[in-house]
């Protein structure tokens, strides 16, 4: 249990999606567990078990794999604010397909069922508010599986620039290029080619 943690983050988005005063939040405050990661430790990886999913309250976290050649393919970056899970194992109970890292020094807030479970008791409109980020992720998922199936390069790396803006001194190039499905050679080409636009 955590009483003295700053999670101001955290706060914030769950006042973005509903209605809490002091009294709950403090209620809430100290079932919170915060995560200190460091700069390439993992949160995750494949074949353990987790009951929780991350809020990146500060940072940067990356999730991935690794396919049978040796080669890793980013499936998520978070940075502040962001949730980024292995439903697989947080949420179906079985073991983790991803790798889950700190690109950054980072802390994420441990997030699960019982705490769920809580914060929908004191607001009832919690489970509305989950049922629609839910939805967006799905959405955000969709859309970006249509990009890596049939759009340009260009077209991939300007949309990561929009769902990532100011992010990218904080992650490494070769990893962009990972998340947009090509060659860091590529991405240097797509990147002289906007800066030159």
């Amino acid at each position: 249990m955590n009483t003295a943690i700053c999670m101001e983050n955290y706060k914030k988005h769950l006042l973005n999606i509903i209605d809490l005063s002091e009294e709950q939040w403090t209620k809430i405050e100290h079932v919170l567990v915060e995560k200190h990661v460091k700069k390439n430790e993992f949160i995750l990886v494949p074949g353990e078990y987790t009951e929780d999913y991350f809020f990146v309250e500060s940072g940067v976290i990356r999730s991935y794999t690794i396919d049978e050649n040796g080669k890793e393919h980013v499936l998520q970056f978070g940075t502040e604010n962001w949730i980024v899970s292995d439903r697989n194992s947080a949420f179906c109970k079985q073991q983790s397909k991803f790798y889950i890292q700190a690109i950054e020094d980072s802390t994420v807030i441990l997030l699960n069922e019982k705490l769920n479970n809580l914060i929908s008791g004191l607001n009832p409109n919690y489970l509305v508010a989950q049922n629609k980020l839910i939805q967006n992720h799905v959405r955000s998922l969709q859309d970006r599986i249509n990009l890596l199936l049939g759009a340009s390069a260009k077209t991939r790396y300007l949309e990561f620039m929009r769902l990532y803006p100011n992010q990218l001194s904080r992650i490494p190039q070769w990893m962009i290029a990972s998340y947009l499905g090509i060659t860091p050679e590529s991405l240097s080409r797509v990147r002289k080619e906007i800066a030159h636009g």
